[in-house]
């Protein structure tokens, strides 16, 4: 390359990992940044050097400008790779990084900052003949964006109707007004929601297309004019405004329709003096129109599902655009070719209502095998902190057809191995089996209309056979334990010199106790009853921590790891995490009357509501947690008098740390 020969990479996780290898491969010397939590992560290990940049905090770190130019310029970068978050889509980073004499593998910071506020890109859009959502969004000098305003021109627009914050995204300062009567209320809330996010409480009005499909068409545009596009992708799994399964080519796509919505991406492209890779994003409605929502004016999470279906590299694209180079093909020279299908593995629990988890990964062992490819940026003994997005990884599935990919995607879920910290691996699963997906008739309704609260619940639910197997595979790996220490052969496992008695195992999965008795009747042979069921089992061990178990004639696979009193184990693709209370001393139970607010999760405190003295009703919003990008509301768990406030605003606190307490009103005498 003529310009760039050595890269800084002012990201994390996955996607520097996947930055970092393909400039590995291209020759470039790489820099890796890290802040204080990440000091061992696989992208810090993986570059030629790295840079400290400062505290776990994303705000004192990674989204400090100064400090990713101070390290580019002490490691002698001359260009620098933002990958997506963080200040991939900062115009004043981008802007920055040139006038530092750095090349920014990007667009310019004007497209940056004109596509970063939903109301000038759909304006200019408008502007450049691109179909938009019909709406309201002050075109026109003296229009107002006030509520009042709003709230009148949204009776015009007609609903259902959508209330957007004009910045950011993540689905945040998004409302879905369905009457009237709601409209004002929603507009204040999506504005101090947008405020708080993104620093501009500034929004715009659409109207809401009900069954329509999301799907992006990805782009590219070189310094000497040529512009192409490389099909589109479908995005509609999503929830609350979140990707979690992507694919190429769009079940609901034609060639025709390609050819029609890539060619107006490209013009949408050529309107706004564009550089780099970028996605416009569409809203298909069901009668085949289509319409301008929003432009990513930086690579995607989801652009592995193009590079298979295309056989391109989008980064080696970015790096040679951004050095100067013609686009590598025309847009006859594009060809698709095959089916691909992303899913978004995330530290997070389904049962819980998708609340962030966090931990230190036990285990990590991603799946392998023909068409399968993992990103990802952790490894075994990692912690998962609170500081950073949710997403772990991304599991992506090739195949010749849609349900080859499908099929794959489905398997390598069930092969991998998590222990550690809970995800939406399972959830997924469901996803990718349900019949609305496999049948490719679905749009972004999806998520709400297929997996209510009580599917989330079942998700998570032990069987009483699962739990025969639990409760055998805790007393057989204990047998073990035993055998090995005493250094026994291992078929003594389980072994006793007078009948032996049924031994009592409970385990406790975070919603309810399950309590059986387990009773050795031959080697790796076990009796075990729960309440009036019986099972009779086999196990027999595989190896370290695998297992494979017999019950009535059906063999299954099992992987397991102990950790403390803590029992990880996966069975039939699914996860679960238990504990064992076999012998806990009794103690007090907690009770959600004592009035005691915990946090859910590690995070930080962005607001407290209340103070001593204060008097509320039980499901009043006390505090507000942020952890994972993701804000959650403690909520008083009685009426009462507010006896104690144990946080500050900014203050960063561990799991289950008690933030405020609520005593019952004292009642007044008679």
């Amino acid at each position: 390359m003529k310009r760039i020969h050595k890269v800084l990479v002012a990201n994390r996780g996955e996607i520097a990992v996947r930055v970092l290898r393909t400039c590995r491969r291209l020759g470039l010397r790489t820099v890796a940044v890290f802040s204080d939590a990440d000091r061992d992560a696989p992208h810090v290990r993986l570059a030629d050097e790295a840079m400290h940049l400062g505290p776990p905090p994303a705000r004192e770190s990674y989204l400090s400008i100064e400090r990713v130019l101070a390290a580019a310029k002490a490691s002698g970068a001359d260009a620098i790779h933002p990958g997506y978050g963080f200040l991939s889509e900062n115009e004043d980073f981008a802007r920055a990084c040139a006038e530092a004499g750095f090349v920014f593998v990007g667009p310019p910071a004007e497209a940056i900052e004109l596509m970063g506020n939903k109301r000038q890109a759909k304006l200019r859009m408008q502007a450049a003949d691109v179909p938009c959502i019909p709406g309201y969004e002050a075109a026109r000098p003296g229009e107002s964006l006030e509520d009042e305003a709003l709230v009148r021109e949204g009776q015009r627009v007609g609903f259902p109707l959508m209330v957007k914050a004009a910045a950011g995204g993540g689905g945040r300062g998004m409302r879905l007004v369905r009457e009237p009567g709601a409209l004002l209320d929603a507009i204040r809330s999506a504005r101090s929601e947008a405020t708080n996010a993104f620093g501009s409480g500034e929004l715009i009005l659409e109207r809401a297309i009900e069954g329509a499909r999301h799907v992006e068409v990805q782009v590219f545009a070189d310094e000497h004019g040529n512009a192409v596009h490389l099909g589109e992708r479908d995005c509609s799994v999503q929830r609350r405004h979140q990707k979690v399964i992507e694919e190429s080519p769009s079940p609901a796509v034609t060639p025709e329709l390609r050819e029609r919505m890539g060619s107006v991406a490209v013009q949408a492209i050529r309107a706004i003096g564009y550089r780099g890779a970028g996605t416009i994003e569409f809203l298909l409605a069901p009668n085949g129109d289509f319409f301008f929502m929003e432009m990513n004016t930086r690579l995607q999470v989801e652009h592995p599902v193009t590079e298979l279906i295309t056989g391109l590299d989008l980064v080696e694209w970015q790096l040679r655009v951004a050095d100067g180079e013609p686009l590598p093909l025309t847009q006859p020279e594009v060809t698709w070719r095959g089916h691909a299908v992303e899913a978004r593995l995330c530290a997070e629990d389904p049962a819980r209502g998708f609340l962030p988890q966090t931990g230190r990964l036990l285990a990590w062992e991603p799946p392998a095998g023909e068409g399968v490819r993992v990103d990802h940026g952790v490894r075994e003994g990692q912690d998962i902190t609170p500081f950073y997005d949710s997403m772990q990884a991304k599991l992506i599935a090739y195949g010749p057809d849609r349900e080859t990919a499908r099929e794959r995607l489905a398997a390598a879920l069930r092969e991998l191995t998590v222990f550690g910290v809970t995800t939406n691996s399972a959830f997924i699963q469901h996803v990718l089996g349900h019949e609305a997906f496999r049948s490719g008739r679905y749009d972004t309704g999806f998520v709400g209309a297929h997996t209510p609260p009580e599917t989330l619940q079942a998700l998570g639910k032990v069987s009483l056979e699962d739990q025969a197997i639990l409760a055998a595979l805790l007393f057989h790996d204990d047998a073990q334990a035993l055998v090995r220490k005493g250094g026994f052969d291992a078929t003594l496992t389980g072994w006793s010199s007078s009948y032996a008695l049924p031994v009592p195992v409970s385990l406790h999965d975070g919603a309810s106790e399950f309590r059986a008795s387990v009773r050795p009747v031959a080697a790796e042979a076990y009796e075990v009853r729960i309440g009036d069921s019986s099972f009779a089992l086999s196990l027999r061990g595989l190896g370290p921590e695998r297992a494979e178990v017999e019950v009535a004639g059906r063999r299954r696979a099992v992987r397991y790891r102990r950790a403390g009193g803590t029992l990880w184990c996966t069975l039939d693709g699914i996860t679960r995490q238990l504990r064992d209370v076999s012998f806990r001393l009794p103690s007090e139970r907690e009770r959600a009357s004592d009035g005691r607010l915990r946090a859910p999760m590690d995070g930080r405190i962005i607001r407290v509501s209340t103070e001593v003295g204060a008097t509320v009703k039980k499901g009043d919003v006390l505090v507000v947690l942020e952890a994972m990008k993701m804000e959650s509301s403690l909520i008083a768990p009685t009426d009462g008098v507010v006896t104690a406030v144990n946080v500050t605003v900014g203050a960063q606190v561990p799991a289950r740390h008690v933030v405020a307490v609520v005593s019952p009103a004292a009642k007044e005498a008679a």
